[in-house]
């Protein structure tokens, strides 16, 4: 059975059937089309450039974009908060100095989660566990951890299993709140790059920015108030969770709305010059696609799309191709509901306007382009909205699918090679010359994997003496000085990169990362700034600098509630992961056994370890 035979028609019992107007039959007559259409075709062009004036005017005071000339640099405008988001979205947790268990803690901001679907660990995992600890992220929850799958399809079911084990996890009110950000990622192709608080205000102002669209593009619409009795006007549909997005369209079949129904890309039309979106190998296409190994929003709203995800694949059978069908077909389905939608509940102005731009191929929907859509079936009573949105220009999430060729590592320093990267990339008409403020106004690179006490004195408790052999980092680095993974086209410092596609930058690109000649000091300065008497009491309970009320740092948690070090989980894998050539986690300087405040070994013995 192909995968979207299921999109059949619309079925919709309530959908109004609009007359066309006579004036538009007149229109489409053979012997009337083409005077009809030269004699309005300048009339329209006008109404195009008067509506592209205005879409310009409204768009708020700041840019997201930090696109500079290599000539004319231009500076960047840091984003701002506005509203409701004035105050930090997810500041760390307070707690009562007193305390020393969970109940003294006083937290009244959301939580941030990390999930990662992994069953097993590797190298792969563990690079992508070292980018978590170098930039001080929440403490990683691996997601059916352990667990064997022995289902249908080419993945044994471990791909439908993901989406299963995320939603139960979501679902438990112990571990999450509602309005808790999490952030779910692919185990075993991705790397950080940027730290999280930078993540969360580009998270913020994305969200900001295109509800801003949305509000224009569909209007608004009374809606209940919520806490309260009465309604008020708001925007008719909104967006809360972000997807990574792609270049191509897959597994989907290309007709249907995962595919044929997506909004277009955000960023301009000539990114690649005259080849942009007509590159048959779609190397030159602007992403517009939503991919799953990405997914980030509040909870409540992360796991609703996860839930019919499950319906999809224990009740529909749609997840024998994966989980990236089931997302990209939920999207798709929401998509084709807003614009079938708008389209038939427009006046005859808003009719006229929309066949007359897609006579001359200006359509701003994808469903007024040339081409096949199988129209999607509706059933009364589910629920088609989720408030889905995609990182079109790649500032959260990077993908790398036909992306690879136009992703540079600058040091921004160092401008000399900014001549050789223009002649390597001939159709470039500007790449960023500058990190952007976000990045310039944050620590340094360094400075995140020590967040906690710095002490290395023994009386402390630390379990990691300082070792001039193991722990030689700069006493100062500026994120000017490091290499950062950058998409020259799109003109971003993606917050993490997503290796979906082509592995081989696995393996050829981990040299690159800006924490890569630091990794075993970074790890071993992230366990050191937990391993006194005092951080472990604040780690229990979520102290200040937690993003987690869990605690935790330098290991990772189970969906089962286990804690696993970073020795235990990623034993021996020195070798792939530090690159180093020093040997043996924890033997380094010779074998002991040692084990932390919560009374759990961190370094085994050699003995022990074999």
């Amino acid at each position: 059975m192909a995968p979207h035979v299921s999109f059949d028609r619309i079925s919709d019992p309530n959908q109004t059937a609009y007359p066309t107007p006579a004036f538009l039959r007149m229109a489409r007559s053979r012997r009337s089309r083409t005077p009809v259409l030269i004699a309005i075709a300048g009339l329209l062009l006008f109404i195009l450039g008067w509506r592209s004036s205005v879409k310009l005017s409204t768009r708020p005071a700041f840019s997201t974009s930090y696109r500079l000339s290599s000539n004319n640099p231009v500076p960047y405008t840091a984003p701002s908060l506005h509203d409701e988001t004035e105050s930090p979205l997810l500041a760390s947790p307070t707690r009562d100095d007193n305390s020393t268990a969970p109940m003294g803690l006083q937290k009244t901001n959301p939580s941030f989660h990390l999930l990662i679907p992994a069953t097993e660990s590797n190298a792969k995992l563990c690079k992508t566990l070292l980018s978590t600890f170098a930039l001080a992220y929440p403490p990683p929850t691996l997601v059916n951890y352990g667990k064997k799958f022995d289902g249908e399809g080419w993945d044994k079911g471990s791909h439908a299993g993901k989406i299963r084990g995320v939603y139960d996890y979501l679902s438990d009110e112990k571990k999450v709140k509602d309005e808790d950000m999490v952030l779910v990622i692919d185990g075993y192709d991705v790397w950080f790059q940027l730290p999280p608080v930078i993540m969360i205000k580009r998270y913020q102002q994305l969200i900001y920015e295109a509800n801003n669209r949305l509000r224009r593009r569909y209007g608004t619409e009374l809606k209940p108030t919520e806490g309260k009795a009465g309604s008020e006007m708001g925007a008719k549909y909104t967006k809360s969770v972000v997807f990574g997005a792609d270049k191509l369209c897959w597994p989907n079949g290309s007709s249907d709305p995962a595919c044929a129904a997506v909004p277009y890309s955000t960023l301009p039309k000539d990114m690649y010059g005259p080849s942009t979106d007509t590159d048959p190998d779609g190397f030159h296409s602007r992403p517009r696609y939503l991919n799953s190994g990405t997914v980030m929003g509040p909870v409540k709203d992360v796991r609703a799309i996860y839930g019919v995800a499950v319906e999809k694949v224990e009740k529909e059978n749609r997840g024998i191709i994966g989980d990236q069908f089931v997302f990209a077909e939920i999207f798709g389905e929401q998509e084709y509901q807003r614009e079938t939608q708008r389209l038939s509940t427009q006046g005859t102005g808003g009719r006229w306007y929309e066949w007359l731009s897609n006579a001359l191929g200006a359509s701003d929907s994808p469903l007024a382009a040339n081409q096949t859509i199988n129209n999607m079936t509706v059933i009364p009573g589910r629920r088609y909205e989720f408030g889905i949105g995609l990182d079109y220009t790649s500032e959260i999430f990077q993908t790398m699918t036909h992306s690879a060729n136009d992703i540079e590592f600058l040091t921004y320093n160092d401008t000399t090679v900014f001549s050789d990267i223009m002649a390597q990339h001939p159709d470039l008409k500007a790449f960023p010359s500058v990190p952007p403020m976000d990045i310039q106004y944050a620590h340094g690179p360094l400075w995140y994997s020590s967040p906690g006490n710095r002490s290395s004195d023994p009386e402390d408790g630390i379990l990691l003496p300082q070792s001039n052999k193991l722990d030689d980092l700069p006493e100062r680095l500026d994120w000017f000085e490091v290499p950062l993974g950058t998409n020259l086209y799109a003109g971003t410092i993606p917050s993490l990169l997503h290796f979906n596609g082509d592995k081989s930058p696995l393996d050829d690109w981990w040299p690159s990362m800006w924490y890569h000649p630091y990794g075993r000091a970074l790890v071993r300065r992230f366990i050191r700034s937990t391993q006194t008497r005092q951080a472990a009491r604040a780690a229990a309970a979520g102290g200040r600098t937690w993003w987690d009320m869990r605690g935790g740092r330098g290991g990772v948690w189970t969906d089962t509630g286990s804690w696993m070090s970073w020795g235990e989980v990623c034993k021996k894998t020195e070798d792939d992961v530090f690159q180093d050539g020093k040997g043996k986690w924890g033997m380094e300087e010779g074998s002991r056994k040692v084990t932390n405040s919560f009374g759990m070994v961190v370094i085994a013995d050699e003995d022990e370890d074999e």
